[in-house]
């Protein structure tokens, strides 16, 4: 169970004495998607000044010079509000070397992976859990780069010897049509996609179960446009075949012969794309859904022996002909099948053999990576993209396990016992609810048992198939803020409609509702289409849900915050700031959201960021929005 919320009082809030500044910093705009679509929002009109005047105490004037410091007050919030909230903080933090974006997520991230670092380097767990162990473990083992090195690439040559039984023709003879052996390998204990994903998850028409679920894989590049629009994507397609070329030369290819080959994978990633339907036409959750038994699925895409591969992918399962599968991608996978049939056998293995390979690189000695810089150079225009800052010589995993956060509440418990001076000011039991591990996290036997195999870096962790047919337990549930946002925010907004109170897809509005709401939606989307950000257009479809959030969580929080005024009074004004306490709302919700980008973006990385980033956050939402729905300058 999930610990409750308990908010500090007006009195207990220490270093302020005003409810504006932690509002400030929290701020969500992932609520209420329908208020984004309704009209205008007229701000109340302000009760006259209660006379408190200036907030004086430490904390306000921290947070007041912090505020000033963001600020470029030579822009005109009307025109530019991004750059009057935003301007200072970003001429203050330059786009650190290395690196493709820089926002104040980034700082506080780069804080926790130096204490996480600490705490591996430093931390003794040989009394504790086998789980943390284990990741020490893991993590002094990246910092013996001299065995890296002396290794160099023989661990993955050994892999692709074990996985192919036949061999790799990419690096020497292959004599033998094991395709199904090879696709069961590498999509099984590695956790590689060839073709299509498969995992078990909560059924969205029967939430009180699992089932085995399908969906469209397979293309290295994070969306199908880099490999059909040539002309626009020559550069980025180039660095990812030179990539390819020199990772099968240091795995023992020869050159003309990798060349040719890898140029076959590369048009084959291409076929993939074709038939893989674009993200934008995904949105309606009802209609990608479609359940099968395995027997179904074995007549739609034959290619694949559907029962075997299941079989042996979700050990120790039995398994039968009548099985329930849930398919997001079914004319995919029935094209895909076909396009499986009609492909030479030698071509088929080298590609599942370069997903394979694409997940051990990172393993590997300093040749590997400085193959994986010149690409990330293409894709994002820097001269290096580090996963952490330059005073981490060691890769700390950038998708922290379980382990991990069990390490860190270690910490925390043992910072509650510290001496009074050292802790003074931080209140830890004000943030129960924050940092509050899952039961997962606190549960020995499921932590221990991963990492049981020398190849587990390659794998894909511990199996969780065994809940196949299973209720979802709560104490799974996500309870990471970012992670639960991240799921509610971009794509399930609009599709929130579809689900009932049970949690079960099934549309349950009134056509004449579910009509109004595509019209109001049709307006937004249209609205964003309009948006040019160094001569890309944004996807407004593609970034619908995002949008809707971003602007009815805004809007949702102001009214609450006006609502709490009215009930409470004025607050305090802050010192030299010269702004209403109805104007630090909004700039606070811009400077959270400060962030840095080259100035001229590739365009890899600049779709990246409108397409799946999505780019509201920009000048565009804050002036658009702010700056005229909310008459900031009034």
């Amino acid at each position: 169970q999930m610990s409750s919320y308990k908010r500090a009082t007006l009195e207990e809030e220490e270093g302020s004495d005003t409810l504006l500044f932690p509002l400030l910093l929290s701020v969500s705009p992932s609520s209420l998607m329908p208020l984004a679509l309704s009209s205008e929002v007229v701000p109340p009109s302000r009760p006259a000044d209660s006379g408190r005047g200036l907030c004086l105490s430490e904390g306000c004037v921290t947070v007041a010079s912090q505020i000033v410091e963001a600020m470029d007050r030579s822009a005109d919030p009307c025109q530019d509000f991004y750059q009057f909230a935003c301007g200072g903080w970003m001429r203050k933090n330059p786009l650190p070397d290395g690196r493709s974006r820089w926002s104040t997520f980034n700082s506080i991230w780069e804080q926790n992976q130096a204490l996480l670092k600490h705490l591996l380097e430093n931390g003794t767990f040989n009394g504790t859990s086998e789980a943390e162990r284990k990741t020490q473990s893991y993590y002094l083992s990246c910092l013996n780069t001299q065995r890296i090195e002396e290794l160099g690439s023989q661990p993955l040559i050994d892999l692709i010897t074990k996985v192919t039984i036949g061999g790799w023709n990419m690096t020497g003879p292959w004599d033998k049509d094991n395709f199904m052996e090879v696709l069961k390998m590498v999509s099984g204990p590695y956790r590689a996609q060839p073709f299509f994903s498969v995992g078990v998850s909560t059924d969205p028409k029967s939430s009180n179960s699992n089932v085995i679920q399908v969906d469209q894989s397979g293309l290295f590049l994070p969306s199908r446009d880099y490999y059909l629009n040539k002309t626009a994507n020559e550069k980025v397609l180039a660095a990812y075949l030179d990539y390819m070329v020199e990772l099968g030369m240091l795995l023992g290819g020869e050159k003309s012969a990798t060349q040719l080959q890898m140029q076959q994978i590369l048009d084959f990633e291409t076929a993939l794309a074709n038939i893989t339907v674009p993200q934008d036409q995904r949105r309606d959750e009802e209609k990608i859904y479609h359940k099968v038994t395995i027997a179904e699925l074995q007549l739609l895409a034959p290619a694949v022996d559907w029962l075997d591969f299941l079989t042996f992918s979700l050990a120790p399962l039995d398994l039968n002909d009548t099985e329930p599968v849930v398919l997001y991608a079914r004319e995919y996978l029935q094209q895909v099948s076909e396009l499986i049939n009609k492909t030479d056998r030698s071509l088929l293995n080298n590609y599942m053999m370069w997903t394979l390979v694409q997940k051990g690189v990172a393993t590997l000695d300093q040749r590997f990576e400085n193959a994986q810089d010149k690409l990330l150079e293409s894709l994002y225009g820097t001269k290096k993209v580090r996963l952490l800052p330059p005073a981490l010589p060691a890769p700390v995993p950038e998708h922290s396990s379980p382990a991990d956060g069990r390490v860190f509440s270690r910490w925390r418990e043992a910072l509650m016992f510290l001496s009074a001076d050292l802790v003074v000011g931080c209140s830890l039991d004000r943030f129960c609810s924050v940092d509050e591990p899952d039961h997962s996290v606190m549960e020995e036997h499921r932590l221990n048992d991963g990492g049981r195999e020398d190849d587990q870096l390659l794998r894909g962790g511990p199996s969780l198939f065994g809940v196949l047919g299973k209720q979802p337990h709560q104490d799974n549930w996500d309870v990471n803020s970012g992670e639960s946002s991240a799921r509610l925010r971009p794509s399930s907004c609009p599709s929130g409609r579809e689900y009932d109170k049970e949690g079960n897809l099934r549309p349950w509005w009134q056509n004449s509702s579910v009509e109004a709401f595509r019209h109001r939606t049709e307006c937004m989307v249209d609205q964003y289409n309009h948006y040019i950000v160094n001569g890309e257009p944004i996807n407004g479809k593609q970034t619908l849900g995002e949008n809707i959030a971003d602007n009815g969580g805004l809007k949702a929080a102001y009214h609450a915050y006006r609502s709490w005024i009215q009930k409470n009074g004025e607050e305090k004004r802050l010192p030299a700031v010269n702004l209403t306490n109805d104007q630090l709302f909004f700039l606070g919700f811009a400077q959270v959201s400060s962030f840095q980008k080259p100035k001229k973006l590739i365009r890899f990385s600049l779709i990246f960021i409108l397409n799946l980033f999505n780019f509201s956050f920009s000048k565009h939402f804050f002036t658009d929005y702010i700056s005229s729905k909310f008459s900031f300058s009034d």
